[in-house]
């Protein structure tokens, strides 16, 4: 019975806040800005640079809007959970969410290119790809869904902490069942250490590891940290052996129905949350790697250079594979921004 009225409560939300969000406020002249209620979700902790470039997206629109546009943003996974989020956007329950990429790897191939094992040495660039050419062009794969892909928010490089033993080698990942975020080519690089990957929602996670459905997971150092998995696990390397990026996507309805001001308006506030997002993750994800640290829940294993290389011949054949799925000209792009 409570399951059922959470349910109907759910729904009441969304209707009430689809309703708001979507309605087409034009109240005054076509050059002013147009009032709007706009609602923004996302499946982190508010200590999260997802949330955190939210939140200055949120206070630039308010503030530069002298209040006609308001920003509601709903993390955590409190309105919609991380596998209904595109759904819900795409029909306008939502008008902004923010993606990990290897959740759109149905719309796109080309949205595995950061679960490729060591492609990326930097934020930086990672960031210049998206913002190049072949980038701009993979975000506009969205359109046929009714959703737009406005803008790239880098998270950083992830790491594997695990129960069952330390990682230093291939070898150590041999039989561990690990938690990825989804999509072929990360199944396909566990394969390749012989290890299982298991697809699941954050939010169910902590208790899969603490039961033993799973003994770990990959991410980054401010997702291990602020959902605390340093309780339930003994083990942390530091690897960076692929990473995490963020789409910030509207729906297009919604985004169409702005009149000039209001979007160029809008616009400006996600450039200034993608530039607190570029100058801020690297940050924030050091400090989580130290209170990691302070906090002593774990044993971390930073690899050596010889190591990580050992890592990275193991993984080599899944370029062979996965280049011509990708796109061989976007990884081109990516080899020559590294010269």
């Amino acid at each position: 019975m409570k399951k059922i009225i959470s349910l109907l409560f759910v729904l009441v939300v969304i209707a009430v806040l689809g309703a708001c969000g979507s309605e087409d406020s034009t109240s005054g002249s076509e050059d002013g800005i147009q009032e709007h209620s706009i609602i923004l979700t996302h499946d982190v902790p508010d200590t999260h640079i997802k949330h955190q470039a939210s939140e200055k997206f949120k206070e630039y629109i308010e503030s530069e809007s002298d209040g006609k546009i308001t920003v509601e943003i709903y993390g955590n996974n409190t309105l919609f959970d991380t596998a209904n989020q595109y759904q819900n956007v795409a029909s306008n329950n939502t008008q902004f969410i923010i993606s990990d990429m290897s959740r759109m790897v149905d719309v796109h191939p080309a949205f595995n290119i950061p679960s490729l094992p060591f492609l990326f040495d930097s934020n930086e660039a990672s960031m210049e790809f998206w913002q190049g050419e072949s980038g701009q062009e993979i975000l506009e794969s969205f359109e046929k869904d009714g959703v737009k892909g406005l803008a790239v928010w880098p998270n950083g490089t992830k790491h594997i902490m695990n129960n069952g033993t330390a990682i230093t080698s291939p070898e150590d990942v041999n039989g561990l069942k690990l938690r990825v975020q989804g999509g072929q080519l990360l199944n396909e690089t566990y394969a390749a250490l012989n290890a299982n990957s298991q697809s699941m929602g954050i939010d169910e996670l902590y208790t899969s590891i603490e039961t033993g459905v799973v003994d770990g997971l990959e991410n980054t150092f401010g997702a291990l940290e602020s959902f605390n998995f340093d309780e339930v696990t003994d083990y942390l390397t530091v690897t960076g052996h692929n990473r995490i990026d963020y789409v910030l996507q509207t729906n297009t309805e919604f985004w169409d129905s702005l009149n000039e001001p209001t979007k160029e308006l809008i616009e400006n506030g996600i450039k200034e949350a993608t530039e607190y997002a570029v100058q801020t993750s690297d940050r924030l994800n050091e400090e989580s790697f130290e209170r990691l640290v302070e906090r002593e829940n774990v044993e971390i294993i930073e690899l050596t250079e010889d190591q990580i290389e050992v890592f990275r011949q193991t993984f080599e054949p899944l370029y062979d594979k996965w280049a011509p799925e990708i796109g061989e000209k976007h990884l081109e792009e990516i080899y020559n921004n590294r010269n």
